[in-house]
């Protein structure tokens, strides 16, 4: 993964152009997706990608499936059998390579297609017969291939509230990485990053967290390169884990232990209730994480006031409203 001499304000991501509302389909219509042109665009700055296009195929055009072996399949036009690999195969490669001078923080694929799937792509036997869910998209595979630890995920999967969080949170993380690394990879920057990211990488991997917190305490052992490739590579695959609902009681529970002399008994009461209700399912995570960041003001805890876990993208995704 290539480091971007500059990174914008707003995390940058990749997206099939479809679902931005583009009529660039084989039918000429789109895929709009509310959330990411409505929502999530209000706090992102969009890279927009059209493999067919992008390519030089028209708009209508024949309609396209993978054949052959899911490993290595092959992308022809249904009506006609035009063969289109070697042609979608060059230009993925040479769009990766433009996109890798691009500090890009999370790419969103269209579901199911045969260049922009990211997984369960249709793959049809080359002698007919059902398809097996097995392929991913030319274009899609070429740049996970590139940037495995970048955040990925289809529209589909989006509408998943658990994944649609584990998404965007990493994708904000990913940010903040790049803010990082274009600042220059020192080891007092690491320490703050590592340190105000400590409750957020516990919420899905207290093994994660302890391996890092290792990785930190030898980092001026290392070299700068290898430091930045292996703290990076064991962050995004802790923060891939998802964290479940027990996993946020404990690290709800370690942030309460910081106002224990400072909560009135009623205080007290009412914080331990909300959280079982939590625990129970019964609330969202919101509401806990709300009443601890009144207390956080409250008191000037400025320790937790840096934990992005508190804070770890914007509210008004509503990313954490659901129960």
């Amino acid at each position: 993964m290539s480091i971007p001499n500059s990174v914008s304000a707003r995390p940058l991501l990749g997206v099939s152009r479809c679902l931005l509302g583009d009529k660039v389909r084989y039918d000429g219509g789109h895929k709009l997706d509310h959330f990411l042109a409505d929502r999530l665009a209000r706090h992102v700055d969009y890279v927009p990608v059209c493999p067919e296009v992008e390519c030089g195929l028209t708009v209508p055009r024949p309609a396209m499936r993978q054949v052959g072996d899911p490993d290595s399949p092959r992308l022809v036009t249904i009506s006609t059998g035009v063969d289109l690999t070697e042609r979608m195969r060059t230009w993925s490669a040479s769009r990766v390579e433009e996109l890798a001078e691009l500090p890009l923080c999370g790419f969103v694929f269209k579901f199911g297609s045969p260049s922009s799937g990211m997984s369960r792509v249709k793959v049809y036997p080359e002698k007919g017969g059902s398809p097996l869910l097995r392929g991913r998209g030319l274009f899609a595979a070429a740049f996970m291939d590139q940037f495995s630890l970048l955040p990925v995920e289809d529209e589909g999967r989006l509408n998943d509230d658990a994944l649609r969080e584990n998404f965007i949170e990493r994708v904000f993380v990913m940010h903040r990485w790049r803010e990082l690394e274009a600042q220059g990879l020192s080891l007092g920057r690491l320490v703050d990053f590592h340190t105000r990211h400590k409750l957020l990488i516990m919420a899905h991997s207290v093994e994660h967290y302890r391996s890092l917190g290792r990785l930190v305490a030898t980092a001026g052992e290392l070299p700068t390169e290898v430091l930045r490739q292996r703290y990076l590579h064991e962050l995004m695959e802790g923060l891939r884990l998802q964290a479940t609902v027990k996993k946020h009681v404990n690290v709800l529970s370690h942030v309460m232990g910081y106002f224990k002399r400072q909560l009135s008994p009623d205080e007290k009461r009412e914080l331990l209730e909300v959280l079982d209700a939590y625990h129970r399912e019964l609330l969202p995570l919101v509401v806990p994480v709300t009443l601890l960041n009144h207390y956080v003001r409250k008191f000037g805890e400025a320790y937790l006031a840096g934990q992005w876990y508190l804070q770890p993208h914007p509210a008004e995704l509503k990313l954490r409203n659901h129960a």
